[in-house]
């Protein structure tokens, strides 16, 4: 499948709290971290990373309760992994600001 070119002007600026699993348009809403620049689809996507970021993090957590903690866990891969995922498509998004600051970060490595 191939990807079509979005036009910028389909485009709207969106700020992104990670930690909160939000995508705000109004900055002044609540504290945020990153500006991105998405379409509908692919605001759509993000907040679908971010639901299941959030459910998979709320699971391990039921599931490890009264346990010992073990990071090499099946469930920690997997938030990881949709960490990794919010962060590869926040990085694709981003405007040159926020291209730095995870750049910085070196989460995508």
């Amino acid at each position: 499948m191939t990807e079509a070119h979005v036009p910028d002007s389909d485009r709207k600026t969106y700020y992104v709290s990670v930690g909160a699993g939000q995508v705000l348009e109004d900055k002044e809403a609540a504290p945020f971290e990153l500006v991105i620049r998405a379409n509908e689809e692919e605001l759509n996507q993000l907040q679908e990373l971010f639901e299941e970021t959030s459910s998979t993090d709320e699971a391990g957590a039921f599931t490890l309760e009264g346990s010992p903690m073990v990071s090499d866990s099946p469930e920690d891969a997997t938030y990881d992994g949709l960490i990794h995922s919010v962060y590869e498509l926040l990085y694709e998004l981003g405007t040159d600001e926020t291209k730095r600051h995870i750049e910085s970060m070196g989460i995508l490595h």
